[in-house]
């Protein structure tokens, strides 16, 4: 099986910006946007609900859970 172009091309944009996105100013959220979600939709996941399913049978549900724990209250 060859590589899907879509791969390729996402491989070429990586190694074109390589030093950038190894420089540490490079975070997790823009990676999985500029490269993790496009790569599984070029392997035909439905990253976005595009075809508009309920909750239960979507491809992805994209999890944003955000712990916050205060120092205060460690302190105490």
């Amino acid at each position: 099986m060859a590589t899907p172009t879509g791969i390729l091309e996402l491989v070429e944009s990586f190694n074109r910006n390589r030093d950038a996105y190894l420089s540490g100013a490079y975070n997790e959220t823009q990676l999985r946007r500029e490269f993790v979600d496009p790569f599984f939709e070029v392997l035909g996941w439905d990253m976005f609900n595009k075809l508009g399913y309920a909750e239960a049978y979507k491809d992805v549900i994209h999890l944003w859970e955000i712990i916050f724990i205060s120092v205060t209250s460690r302190l105490r």
